[in-house]
């Protein structure tokens, strides 16, 4: 692993690049009729809109038929994810080019640590151009660039010059740019976090900052009063690190509103630890912990965990762990419906640290599953499959970053 040392800055050196409405950016690329108009990836649920559909008010993860109703002109296509891996891997490819410290946040999004290249390569902002100007050259595709002493503000330059823009905050300049920006751009801030700051009459960032921490603390608890007060103040130790390994994995399966029975839900959880069982293992990992997270038809929200007696990446033991979560889950889920079921391995480690139990039985090792893994890889996800899930709609399986 390497990892950028600096940690006290006198200049602007961390990028936060991100590319804008990433799939349907591809999508518009490709496709030269869908330049200038707005594109919907996805139908029965909003994966990604172009800026020309959020202009609309369609956003991500919006239902389809909300999203047609709100801009029905609008050209739907479906998800390509093979293109979108492609044109990741190429984007990379041009941060890594860029400086050898990149460490990556999802396949379109990275932060970049050029605050050793002042000598050879220029200026952080004179960077950040000429990396804008290659994404756009050589992927095809626009990307936004924050630029600032954090991290954490970085990433906020860029969701404020967001599109196709250039953003960057001078030292010095941190509270003037931050403090007047409303209090969701913070990390942590969600809906219901923003609505308790909001019935204080708080709105702006500066006024979080103007509240002190032993009262943000007493609203919000330990953690996350103590979280927000450092960054209302710009306090972010964090270094870009490269070669950073996941501390969890994940996938989730949005199921609209309709009613599911217990063995549709079997299948769907299935068919979502299949998948990350897969990753799991061509990561080189193990996991302790399966969690299990679901979202009701009142739109709250559950999660479940149960931890392994030893770390793990044998598929059917995962699978039966986050069985016995659902099952006791059910009387629940009966009740509220269920219109998001997900499931995350957490406490993961690297696969050489994997103790063997006795007894060893070909079954209960890891044969079947990499040769599973091998046939699915050579021939499709879906070219060994469960019975149970024959028939049904095998859902989607969007890209994602590698493991470190």
């Amino acid at each position: 692993m390497f990892v950028s040392r600096i940690e006290s800055r006198a200049e602007a050196s961390i990028l936060h690049a991100d590319l804008d409405s990433f799939y349907a950016s591809v999508e518009q690329r490709d496709a030269p009729r869908l330049r200038g108009r707005p594109v919907i990836v996805g139908g029965g649920v909003v994966l990604a809109a172009s800026y020309e559909a959020k202009a609309f008010g369609v956003r991500t993860a919006m239902g389809g038929r909300q999203a047609r109703a709100l801009c029905p002109h609008a050209v739907v296509v479906p998800p390509r994810f093979s293109a979108y891996s492609e044109a990741s891997k190429a984007v990379f490819a041009i941060f890594r080019d860029t400086t050898p410290v990149v460490e990556g946040i999802s396949i379109d999004e990275a932060f970049l640590d050029v605050g050793g290249l002042w000598r050879i390569a220029g200026t952080p902002v004179a960077i950040a151009q000429r990396l804008r100007a290659r994404v756009l050259a050589e992927a095809g595709l626009p990307i936004t660039v924050g630029v600032a002493c954090t991290k954490f503000l970085a990433k906020v330059a860029s969701g404020v010059a967001k599109p196709d823009g250039l953003l960057e905050v001078p030292p010095g300049g941190e509270p003037a740019f931050l403090h007047p920006l409303p209090v969701e751009r913070l990390w942590g801030v969600g809906k219901v976090t923003a609505a308790k700051l909001h019935a204080l009459g708080i709105h702006t960032v500066g006024e979080v900052a103007d509240l002190g921490e032993p009262a943000l603390v007493s609203l919000l608890g330990r953690a996350s009063g103590r979280h927000l007060h450092a960054l209302a103040h710009n306090h972010d130790p964090r270094v870009v690190e490269t070669g950073r390994r996941r501390r969890s994995i994940g996938s989730q399966r949005a199921l609209g509103r309709r009613h599911r029975t217990p063995e549709e839900m079997d299948a769907i959880l299935a068919g979502i630890v299949d998948r990350l069982g897969k990753r799991l293992r061509g990561a080189g990992r193990t996991c302790r912990t399966v969690v299990l997270r679901l979202r009701f038809g009142d739109y709250t929200r559950a999660t479940r965990s149960h931890t392994l007696a030893r770390a793990t990446d044998h598929t059917p033991t995962l699978l039966e762990a986050a069985r016995r979560l659902l099952r006791e889950s059910l009387s629940m889920i009966l009740d509220r419906g269920l219109t998001l079921l997900g499931i995350s391995f957490t406490n993961l480690d690297t696969d050489d640290a994997m103790q063997l139990a006795l007894p060893f039985d070909r079954t209960s090792g890891p044969e079947l599953d990499r040769t599973l893994d091998s046939l699915r890889s050579r021939f499709g996800a879906e070219s060994v499959t469960r019975a149970a899930r024959l028939g049904r709609d095998q859902g989607l399986e969007v890209p994602i970053l590698p493991d470190g």
